[in-house]
């Protein structure tokens, strides 16, 4: 990556993470209130999994 993208990137980069963080709580909550006795951690797992399912599908797309 170019420097100046590179730094373009870092100015964002707690942006990125706070929308992503923002993502996961969205989908925790829809399971919270779909599933009375949740297991979190079990939750948390398939939500990470399918967030990170849907960057490599984007990066696939974005970058062909």
């Amino acid at each position: 990556m170019a420097k100046i993208e590179q730094i373009e990137l870092d100015e964002h980069r707690g942006h990125i993470v706070a929308d992503v963080k923002k993502l996961v709580g969205k989908y925790r909550a829809i399971f919270d209130w779909n599933v009375p006795e949740i297991d979190q951690r079990a939750a948390d797992k398939l939500i990470l999994e399918a967030i990170r399912k849907a960057l490599d599908d984007i990066e696939r797309e974005v970058l062909r």
